[in-house]
């Protein structure tokens, strides 16, 4: 079923209305759906190089409203949140996350979990959801998503641009590794640079 989803993710990018496609699988991907954006962004930039930029910026924007609407449910809709928590297996991290929160050290970790799920391949949308369920910040919530997800799919975007279908190539089989241990380097800078100017 994920394999046919994949496809059918990669036939959109071919799509006449591909570009609100994009937008709308980068919204729903954010707070429920299992295919990342990034499976339409090469194809659709591989065909249309010089458009990269509104490519990025499309997904980036769906990605962060998308991420908006699950942190509305976690907040509003608990059950609804809690039943798409529990189909990707974390609903008890969920309850294990409420209770550190009102520690400081609650926040940076969850403010670098958040992080690293805007940025790889952990599935975003239940650290969305789980957002509103905790009352994580949501100033802080908006431009961590906006921060992670634009970086992102702003790599994506520009390395496809740059390499063309061999990057499309090297995200399918080794996309998982890159975006992960460019995620956590990412961390580590700032949290060295945390301390330096602390």
């Amino acid at each position: 079923m994920l394999k046919n989803l994949y496809d059918k993710c990669v036939d959109l990018a071919r799509h006449k209305f591909s570009k609100p496609l994009l937008g709308f699988i980068s919204f729903i991907e954010s707070f429920f759906f299992p295919v990342p954006p990034d499976l339409m962004i090469v194809p659709m930039v591989v065909a249309k190089r010089e458009d990269f930029l509104k490519i990025f910026f499309i997904a980036t924007l769906g990605s962060v409203l998308g991420g908006l609407f699950g942190y509305m449910l976690g907040v509003f809709f608990l059950d609804t949140a809690m039943t798409i928590i529990e189909f990707y297996g974390y609903e008890e991290k969920v309850f294990e996350i409420q209770n550190t929160m009102s520690t400081k050290g609650g926040f940076y970790t969850w403010l670098g979990i958040m992080f690293l799920a805007g940025f790889t391949p952990l599935p975003f949308k239940v650290f969305t959801i789980t957002s509103g369920v905790i009352n994580f910040n949501l100033l802080v919530f908006f431009f961590i998503c906006l921060l992670t997800r634009g970086l992102r799919f702003f790599l994506v975007s520009y390395f496809t641009y740059l390499f063309g279908k061999k990057f499309g190539d090297f995200i399918e089989k080794k996309g998982a590794m890159w975006f992960t241990v460019t995620g956590i380097f990412i961390v580590i800078v700032a949290i060295i640079l945390y301390f330096i100017f602390k």
